[in-house]
């Protein structure tokens, strides 16, 4: 079973800053193109760091954005505008990237353990390829409940579990799946539905499935907590 790959849901077209960009211009970027950040590359294309709309507002808090001279400091000792930044001053570095062969659930985990909002797809020698951001990785969750389930027959039940595709009726609804049906071995009601649980786009999973009477079942803690006592 395939989970999507960054490299499925990046955008390639990517608006980047050199170091060397000036505050004003990181700005203006980043309200004509809407985004919230943008990577900041050396002259080989290699990702040295993030600046985003936090960091400008960060240096802006701590910064000086007027003259010293409006303050009443003595000629020649004026304080640098923010203009005179650059990204480099006020980028975050080292940058978060990622790899657009890694798999989308996996930088969903990056975004949320590092705090981030878009992550830096880069190749094997850190040049920028693209660029995924959390908007991207929400497609997941929009996938059609239709495709969701052809994924579940066909990469689930024949793929991984080598199963008729008709041995458990799959029922989607806005991501929701619903198994139903008997299987042969008990232990593979466990299985089928923590690989259909980590299927892009399935939102949670209802198990009705069952083993035939005459199989031995070891309940998972979920069923045994509904189930009645043996008796002594």
């Amino acid at each position: 079973m395939k989970h999507i790959k960054v490299g499925d849901l990046m955008t390639d077209e990517v608006v980047s800053v050199l170091p060397v960009t000036s505050f004003k211009e990181v700005a203006k970027l980043l309200a004509e193109h809407d985004v919230s950040g943008l990577p900041v590359l050396d002259e080989e294309d290699r990702v040295v760091g993030v600046v985003s709309e936090s960091d400008l507002v960060a240096r802006q808090a701590t910064g000086h954005p007027v003259t010293g001279d409006a303050r009443g400091t003595a000629a020649g000792t004026a304080v640098p505008s923010m203009a005179e930044f650059t990204a480099a001053e006020v980028m975050s570095t080292p940058a978060v990237t990622v790899h657009a062969e890694e798999t989308a659930p996996d930088a969903a985990r990056l975004m949320t353990r590092r705090g981030v909002e878009r992550l830096p797809v880069v190749d094997d020698e850190d040049r920028l390829v693209g660029i995924v951001t959390r908007r991207d990785l929400l497609r997941l969750f929009l996938r059609p409940d239709a495709e969701i389930r052809r994924r579940i027959v066909d990469e689930v039940l024949e793929g991984a579990m080598e199963l008729a595709a008709d041995s458990v009726a799959v029922h989607v609804v806005d991501g929701v799946v619903t198994l139903e049906g008997r299987l042969e071995d008990p232990s593979h009601i466990a299985i089928l539905t923590r690989l259909v649980e980590q299927l892009d786009g399935v939102v949670a999973v209802v198990d009705h499935v069952t083993a035939h009477v005459d199989a031995p079942v070891s309940p998972s803690p979920q069923r045994a907590a509904h189930g009645r006592s043996a008796k002594s």
